[in-house]
């Protein structure tokens, strides 16, 4: 039962963030917003959805550890799986603006989490905080698209809203209807995910942290998971790589912050492992997408089947910490003295190497 919860609350999620994601995007189209707008916002708001309804969720139900584990463990899968999956399928050519601005606000949002999670705790001050710079950053967006828009005037691509469309987007009670039945499928889904969730972890015996910081993150990721793999496919490689950046700075501005204002004055208690190591591993993978990125403005096959390695190493130290393993102590020392010391060798090779112009 549990198994069909949790496999039911995904489908919610994937369905609700769908839902929301179309009727946001369709009624902000008739009410003549740019589709540029629509996609860093509204589209970034909605593939995000899902970790928020789980993390918020997971705050009024008491569950703290998923809260902060499924933000820091779906920004890990972001970066780590659907970057690495994606350019597994096609090399992912990466426009400069996601490198020159959304890549450095993302590491650097990032390193802000972990500093105010230093304390072990995040209140709804820190909460607020969050959530002012989100809308510091949409804002941000918006101007800088309607430049855009100005500097291009009439060429504007109304992506996948065909133009035959038009008369069933200007339904705006049926986009009205999407977005509120969308926000009902996300609420739902997401307690069946935390309440499985729970009992997952109390039956294999490891923390809620553990399960938020793999399966919970990974089943909340599936919108990015869909929307960048399919963008590869197509060769949009901009869509591909920008999901994951803007689905990165989205969980900590928005989930992280929301989580925050939603514990109210108690606050969000940390665990004390989540600043030793995995807050660790959310900053380097954001940190490692640069120097790649900074070459030849692409991530290669090569480059995201290592981003799947580490994401599998990552996974594995959590099992094997977790089960408190006899293999673990020879696993971190080939970790740390060999896998890593390589990748830091291969990194600066890369750096280093000839640069596409």
């Amino acid at each position: 039962m549990h198994l069909l919860s949790f496999a039911l609350g995904l489908v919610l999620l994937v369905l609700g963030a769908r839902c929301l994601v179309q009727g946001a995007s369709r009624l902000a189209f008739a009410v003549g917003v740019s589709p540029l707008v629509i996609g860093l916002t509204v589209v970034a708001f909605g593939t995000s959805a899902p970790e928020m309804a789980v993390s918020v969720g997971a705050v009024w139900g008491g569950q703290y550890d998923i809260a902060v584990g499924n933000v820091i463990g779906s920004n890990i899968f972001n970066v780590l799986f659907i970057l690495g999956a994606s350019a597994l399928i096609v090399p992912l050519v990466v426009n400069r603006q996601i490198i020159r601005q959304e890549i450095p606000i993302m590491i650097g949002v990032t390193v802000l989490s972990l500093v105010l999670l230093r304390d072990l705790s995040i209140n709804m001050v820190e909460g607020g905080i969050l959530f002012l710079l989100l809308i510091v950053y949409t804002v941000f967006l918006i101007a800088q698209s309607r430049r855009a828009t100005q500097a291009t005037s009439g060429d504007a691509d109304l992506g996948d809203l065909d133009p035959g469309e038009a008369s069933w987007a200007a339904s705006r009670l049926v986009q009205v209807l999407l977005i509120i039945g969308g926000l009902v499928l996300l609420v739902v889904g997401s307690r069946l995910l935390v309440t499985a969730s729970v009992a997952f972890a109390e039956a294999l015996g490891v923390s809620d942290l553990v399960v938020a910081l793999t399966i919970v993150a990974a089943g909340t990721s599936l919108p990015e998971v869909a929307t960048s793999i399919t963008a590869a496919l197509k060769g949009e490689r901009d869509i591909a790589v920008g999901n994951v950046v803007g689905s990165c700075i989205f969980n900590i501005l928005a989930v992280l912050g929301l989580s925050g204002l939603a514990a109210g004055t108690a606050g969000i208690t940390v665990a004390p492992s989540i600043m030793v190591f995995d807050s660790w591993v959310m900053l380097v993978s954001a940190v490692a997408c640069l120097p790649i990125l900074l070459t030849d403005r692409e991530i290669a096959r090569w480059e995201g089947g290592v981003f799947l390695a580490f994401y599998g190493f990552y996974v594995t130290y959590l099992v094997l910490s977790a089960e408190s393993h006899d293999a673990l102590a020879n696993y971190t020392f080939a970790m740390v003295y060999f896998v890593i010391p390589l990748t830091l060798v291969t990194a600066l090779a890369i750096y280093l190497r000839p640069r596409r112009p």
